[in-house]
């Protein structure tokens, strides 16, 4: 194999490799420097003696995000407030066989790191149970108790009636017009009555430290946010599908960028995650023609 074939199957593994590690790690720019890594011990392999490349590169990043994973556990003990993955845009076909949502990766936060390695590579990419074994360097008994038990959380959380994209855009509009323009009966008719709202702020912006729980509690906090004239600047950017979820784009007080998704069953809305951290958001705000803080870099979408 040259050089230039080696290239070129890392390159068509790449989209894979990269949603494998942004599933282990929550972070797109950790997943990229990850599969970059990855790329660099490719290049260094004795191409002759690899019967599957696609097996050995999963294996190369998978290891790889165990190791990251070590040092980002201890960073979230120190993140200020909530941490909620990178929202990734885009819609649910995007992820070919990777259909995990941001409200089922919240639930592989919960997860061991062996667990969640498990449960990607043999649940969600499919890879065969003695090849996940040689990867986690475990027996394959013990792999599949790892998956066993990582799938009864995930699919915990998993929606029993996903919601239609259509359907779930007009509830994250309707959310939007009601919170911003104070109609809280509005509001208390799309919230389920053990609705979570999760926000991530990261200590560089204003936002919510710990979850706020209960749908009294949220439309007051709504309420609140509107008499005290929050919303009086802030801006629609354009409706987004936000790891799955429907949601959108806005700009909020204080000229910050937010993304805003929602998990909906039964036509109420379950859960809410709301991402402030402009560390998070360079991507999203490049797609919109925004920088981080809100301040438009190309036009405005209405």
């Amino acid at each position: 194999m040259g050089a230039g074939d080696a290239t070129a199957i890392f390159q068509a593994q790449r989209p894979r490799l990269v949603r494998l590690a942004y599933r282990m790690l929550g972070s797109l720019a950790e997943a990229e420097d990850v599969v970059q890594d990855a790329y660099l011990r490719w290049s260094q392999a004795d191409h002759a003696a690899v019967t599957v490349p696609a097996a050995f590169l999963s294996r190369i990043v998978t290891r790889l995000c165990l190791d990251t994973l070590k040092s980002a556990r201890m960073r979230r003990e120190t993140y200020v407030g909530a941490w909620l993955p990178e929202p990734l845009a885009g819609s649910d076909e995007e992820g070919g066989e990777d259909d995990l949502s941001l409200t089922l990766m919240m639930a592989l936060e919960r997860l061991s790191p062996l667990e969640r390695a498990a449960f990607l590579l043999y649940d969600v990419f499919g890879v065969a149970l003695d090849e996940v074994a040689g990867t986690l360097r475990r027996d394959a008994a013990a792999v599949r108790q790892l998956a066993v038990r990582a799938r009864r959380h995930v699919q915990a959380a998993r929606p029993r009636y996903p919601v239609a994209p259509e359907e779930g855009e007009r509830i994250a509009q309707a959310f939007y017009a009601a919170s911003h323009f104070g109609d809280v009966d509005t509001l208390r008719g799309l919230l389920a009555q053990d609705v979570v709202l999760h926000a991530d702020g990261g200590g560089k912006v204003h936002a919510f430290r710990n979850p706020i729980r209960g749908l009294e509690h949220i439309v007051r906090l709504f309420g609140s946010l509107f008499r005290k004239g929050a919303f009086q600047s802030a801006v629609l950017i354009r409706p987004l599908r936000i790891d799955g979820l429907p949601g959108y784009v806005s700009v909020e007080r204080g000229a910050v960028l937010q993304t805003t998704a929602f998990a909906i069953e039964d036509g109420r809305i379950t859960a809410i995650y709301v991402t402030r951290n402009p560390d998070k958001l360079a991507r999203i705000a490049e797609g919109v023609g925004l920088g981080t803080t809100g301040q438009p870099v190309a036009a405005v979408f209405n």
